[in-house]
């Protein structure tokens, strides 16, 4: 993509330097329509505001790298053009899915030279998650000694995907996507600027909220929609639904099964089943499934969900989402959504219960605090030679001869005899547990 965009000039033989001039009639409308000014930004003005620091780097007066980092087509290459017009910078860019750590120390090797003359060099890396570690630590001293000022753009959490030292030395911005009343106000000024289409083309209302669906609060999936819809309608033609519908199959969904979109969306869909929200939870998992996001990823944490939020509020969560996750292995997609839409509809609507958690929790912070005494002796295994000496299983009641099937005895160690950890709620099957092992552990602390 980073080709496309940058032009290598011919002049100075700055290898690897590129122009932003305005793109060629043949260009892709998203291109011919990038912001020449910050004033033809639109959105992102919480980033944008008078003495922000991305305002002053565009400007030129900022002296800090900065990652850029966003979804798709909320600015990210827009901004770093912009950044390249300030005064007295000369701007190179490099592409992270081409460029190497040889590339890498180039640019900085020019850069070097360019500071004997005073003149700084930003460095733009496109897609700067995809460096390797190797490739991000060769940027690290330049960027410390501002022998170059980086601009990165990710679409992934930087958190995530960029080495801490660098993470450290720059600023993180995180660029929004854009509001339907952004990409209304893109697609007008696509419409009548020379740049676009020139007032060559009307658009039905119902056409213009389909392509901003579309687009999704990317601008430039919308401007392809758009672009794709025009062309179809031949010259002078009105933009119908009909033809917006017949250009673009569907709107994709926007997704990174390998950056933070991933975390966002599974935590979304855990946290909807969690509320008892059928229907968000079902969302998500479309979406994950739209996104092709691997099943086995969806079906092991339904496993774990199920004990987590749900545990002994309904038993049987864990054996459907457990068989949800052996029907993809089976089966395997597609049809193991309708497996895994069974889960999640199973799970969404049961009762819910975190005292799964909370007693294991409880359980291992004892045993984590020194809490780990002696096992009873008449609890020890009496099986092999010499156990009898040692007194191990001495006096150990069978419960099965006691009628009930429950005795008085001590099961834990000294320290933690009446300790309880599991702590039934009264949702769901607990509600019948509760009782019952109140009058176990009565039964079994001998307090008949």
């Amino acid at each position: 993509m980073t080709e496309s965009l940058f032009e290598v000039p011919g002049e100075g033989g700055d290898r690897g330097a590129v122009d932003f001039a305005g793109p060629g009639a043949s260009a892709p409308l998203a291109v011919r329509m990038r912001p020449a000014t910050l004033d033809e930004v639109v959105g992102q003005q919480h980033l944008l505001g008078p003495g922000s620091p991305l305002r002053r780097l565009v400007e030129g007066a900022g002296a800090a790298s900065v990652l850029l980092y966003g979804p798709p087509g909320t600015g990210k290459t827009t901004l770093a053009s912009l950044i390249s017009q300030a005064t007295g910078r000369r701007f190179e860019a490099l592409s992270a899915l081409s460029a190497g750590v040889k590339e890498v120390r180039a640019v900085i090797d020019l850069a070097r030279r360019r500071l004997l003359n005073n003149e700084q060099t930003v460095l733009f890396i496109d897609e700067v998650h995809r460096f390797s570690k190797t490739q991000q630590d060769a940027l690290l001293a330049a960027v410390e000694n501002r022998i170059v000022l980086l601009v990165g753009a990710t679409t992934e959490n930087p958190s995530f995907s960029v080495v801490s030292p660098l993470l450290s030395r720059s600023l993180v911005l995180q660029l929004r996507s854009l509001s339907d009343d952004d990409i209304r106000a893109v697609l007008d000024r696509a419409l009548t600027d020379p740049r676009g289409l020139g007032g060559r083309y009307t658009i039905a209302d119902d056409a213009v909220d389909h392509i901003v669906r579309i687009g999704g609060g990317d601008a430039r999936r919308a401007l392809t929609a758009l672009e794709a819809a025009a062309e179809a309608t031949g010259d002078g033609s009105e933009v119908t639904l009909e033809l917006v519908e017949a250009s673009v199959d569907r709107a994709a969904v926007r997704y990174d099964r390998d950056g933070d979109q991933h975390y966002d969306v599974i935590s979304a869909f855990i946290k909807s089943i969690r509320g008892s929200d059928v229907d968000a939870a079902l969302h998500y998992l479309a979406r994950m499934i739209t996104a092709g996001e691997d099943p086995r990823f969806i079906a092991r944490r339904l496993v774990v969900h199920a004990s987590e939020d749900i545990g002994m509020a309904d038993p049987t969560a864990l054996q459907t989402a457990t068989a949800a996750a052996q029907a993809v292995q089976l089966i395997g997609m597609p049809e193991a959504k309708l497996a895994l839409a069974q889960a999640t509809i199973h799970l969404a609507t049961a009762p819910k219960s975190g005292a799964v958690v909370a007693a294991i929790g409880a359980a291992m912070a004892d045993v984590s605090a020194g809490k780990a005494g002696l096992v009873p002796p008449h609890l020890r295994d009496g099986h092999y030679a010499g156990a009898e000496r040692l007194g191990n299983a001495k006096g150990y009641r069978y419960p099965h001869d006691d009628p009930d099937g429950v005795l008085a005895q001590q099961y834990p160690p000294d320290d933690l005899v009446g300790v309880d950890y599991y702590v039934p709620t009264d949702h769901g099957v607990e509600r019948e547990i509760g009782p019952r092992v109140e009058k176990l552990r009565r039964i079994v602390r001998g307090r008949r």
